[in-house]
């Protein structure tokens, strides 16, 4: 029988209230029941005395959340302490920071055979070997920069600009060339390397290590002076890997000043004379000196004449001027019996082709 107030068919389909449409929205999943806090007692045990009606489960979802939540930091953990060994112990080679070698030097005078041409500046430029050299920087041309196997393009070019830069600082800055300044060498050295700087201006000797002028050109100005500063210069400027951390530029370079005496009187006071050096240079450029623009300077092979054999070029450049001979003295002698650092003076004969025609 139909239920009291129900038509005697049931509840027609399709009306409000039929089938199971009306309770499919609280219609509640298997996850649902179980994840429930509050379950219903049954019949026979709402029976005994003092039941209540529902009684609590167990949080078994709580519990599992906890431990996901656990294992989460656990992971995260792992994951982090993982990422710092690896950082500490990562594959490749730590870089090894070599502190900068020391300067080596070799000075030779080159004593001329005959008396010194005298004349005016731009007679003995056209009539000597510097005719076709340029003047100034513009002597110290770059070559084409290209990326090597560890550096880029820009790296190298970093390397041979300064290099240039030392040149341009060391060998035709008036101030320096007249000793009255060092500083603007000085700034592109590395630092580990100033220490012997400074006392190579300070206390210059002919040792290999320490003569002022194996790091820059530098006359007397009590004795001479520039009688033209177009100073004509020629060379060349090269680059190379030195291993994967260092490139190393070499530079070679002939300068010709145009001098004239200082403090003396007579027909040769107004007469110029050109004094040559060839400087050879070996930088070499870490990392951290291309970040700085600086360069560790490791081998400065210096010609310069016209100079006598017996002078100390160690402190200044001593060139002989217009009309004057070179001494018949040889270089210093070398006492083989002495002890501390062997010191050998060199020197050359100057070419005659190597001085202005008359």
């Amino acid at each position: 029988m139909a239920g009291r107030g129900d038509p005697p068919e049931g509840t027609p389909e399709g009306l409000p209230g039929g089938g199971e449409d009306e309770y499919r929205s609280v219609v509640f999943d298997e996850s649902f029941v179980r994840a429930a806090r509050l379950q219903e007692f049954s019949a026979q045990e709402r029976m005994g005395d003092h039941a209540r009606a529902v009684r609590s489960l167990p949080v078994w979802g709580r519990r599992s959340g906890s431990k996901q939540v656990l294992l989460l930091v656990l992971l995260v953990a792992m994951a982090f302490g993982m990422a710092i060994y690896l950082g500490v112990r990562h594959p490749y080679p730590a870089p090894q920071f070599k502190q900068a070698e020391p300067l080596h030097i070799t000075m030779i005078p080159l004593a001329p055979q005959g008396p010194v041409p005298g004349g005016a500046p731009t007679e003995l430029y056209a009539h000597s070997p510097a005719a076709e050299f340029r003047i100034g920087a513009s002597g110290i041309t770059l070559p084409g920069a290209r990326r090597t196997e560890n550096f880029s393009e820009d790296q190298v070019m970093t390397a041979l600009t300064t290099a240039k830069d030392y040149l341009v600082e060391s060998s035709l800055d008036p101030d320096v060339l007249t000793g009255g300044a060092v500083r603007p060498v000085r700034m592109l050295l590395d630092p580990d390397q100033l220490e012997q700087f400074d006392r190579s201006i300070a206390s210059p000797a002919g040792d290999g290590r320490h003569a002022a002028t194996g790091w820059l050109v530098r006359f007397d100005p009590s004795k001479v002076a520039l009688a033209d500063p177009k100073i004509r210069v020629q060379g060349t400027l090269h680059v190379a890997e030195a291993g994967p951390d260092a490139l190393e530029v070499t530079s070679d370079h002939t300068f010709a000043y145009a001098l004239r005496p200082v403090g003396v009187s007579g027909p040769q006071a107004s007469e110029a004379s050109l004094f040559t050096v060839r400087r050879e240079l070996h930088f070499r450029f870490d990392r951290d000196d291309l970040r700085q623009h600086r360069a560790e300077l490791l081998v400065s092979y210096v010609q310069a004449g016209p100079q006598s054999c017996s002078a100390d070029a160690s402190g200044a450049l001593r060139p002989l001027l217009a009309g004057q001979r070179a001494s018949a003295d040889g270089p210093a002698g070398t006492d083989p019996y002495a002890r501390g650092r062997a010191t050998a003076a060199l020197c050359g004969a100057l070419a005659p082709g190597a001085q202005p025609l008359p």
